[in-house]
């Protein structure tokens, strides 16, 4: 005999027995039978869009119930568990710095940027472009200017780049900002700490104008806040000493504005915020000021920019050095 039952009705009735199962999951103190429910849905490739659905229900449903059961038992509670992902599972490097290590500090103490960092030295920055550059370098050498206070903007044209650093040495420059471009493009920049280095050269990617932006803001004058992540080697060190040199120590808190420069797997990502709170001071919220775009440190030279008498610190070699997945310099 047939059923007089439409279809509509049938899938209510489903319906409440898949959230009768879900409940009575959720009621006991295990999560076995959550996990049976997840278990138990069908495979159709029929219908793959409803599976999609159900399996990310029975997810939320099993962390949820996770949840609860982490409340309930407090410090009892079994921790979460760390992702493995490639940065935590990196080979070991014999450059990385610990803590408290005298030999780190005493060559910190000693090196060509410690006069910044003792504060005998207020930055103060001239960025140039690369021989005869078009609109979009000097586009993005005036968004750097918004960024970096005290920074000054020098037309090259045609002068060498040695006479460069000797004219900013003259005029009491602490570093030297070069951008470099390929059709029409900035496509690397030459940071040089003056007046004894060190040099190193960055490809830029991903670069993102102020106006390309979708949410963005205005920039102000107020010294902004630095934050260097995940500068973990003698290298990375070095690297991110020669960018705090950039900036004035003593930050103004009240523009609210921070600089970021991220390192992930050797991929250095600038961003320019203003933070502001929310709810009387519980939430913030960030506004990207700009511009955004992502470094890559390809040399490291000791003393000032000399491409061919200078020593080279460091080199990135890819097919030689890049070796594995898991190996990081910074």
């Amino acid at each position: 005999m047939k059923s007089t039952r439409s279809p509509a009705e049938k899938c209510e009735e489903v319906k409440k027995e898949e959230n009768e199962e879900v409940q009575e999951a959720l009621a006991t103190t295990s999560d076995e039978k959550v996990n049976r429910l997840y278990h138990s849905i069908p495979k159709s490739s029929k219908n793959e869009r409803a599976r999609e659905i159900r399996l990310n229900k029975a997810k939320r449903e099993r962390q949820k119930f996770r949840a609860k059961l982490r409340k309930k038992l407090g410090e009892a509670a079994v921790p979460k568990e760390k992702p493995r992902t490639i940065e935590s599972t990196r080979e070991y490097d014999m450059t990385m710095v610990e803590e408290d290590d005298e030999e780190i500090y005493h060559d910190e103490r000693n090196d060509e940027m410690s006069a910044y960092f003792g504060g005998d030295a207020e930055p103060k920055i001239l960025i140039t472009t690369s021989p005869f550059a078009k609109v979009n370098s000097f586009k993005f050498c005036y968004e750097l200017q918004k960024c970096i206070p005290n920074a000054h903007i020098f037309t090259r044209k045609g002068i060498p780049l040695k006479k460069v650093v000797n004219q900013a040495k003259s005029e009491q420059y602490t570093d030297l900002v070069v951008i470099h471009e390929d059709r029409k493009m900035p496509n690397g920049v030459v940071l040089c700490h003056l007046p004894d280095g060190p040099t190193a050269f960055f490809k830029i990617n991903s670069l993102k104008f102020t106006k390309d932006l979708k949410k963005k803001g205005e920039s102000t004058t107020h010294y902004p806040e630095l934050v260097l992540n995940n500068f973990n080697t003698r290298l990375g060190h070095t690297v991110a000493r020669m960018f705090a040199c950039l900036f004035p120590q003593k930050p103004m808190y009240t523009g609210r504005r921070v600089v970021t420069f991220h390192n992930q797997r050797d991929y250095i990502f600038f961003r320019h915020h203003r933070y502001e709170f929310k709810n009387k001071g519980e939430k913030a919220a960030l506004l990207e000021l700009g511009p955004r775009f992502t470094l890559r440190l390809k040399w490291l030279q000791k003393g000032t920019f000399d491409t061919r008498h200078g020593n080279y610190e460091w080199v990135l070699k890819r097919h030689e050095m890049e070796t594995s997945r898991r190996r990081f310099f910074l």
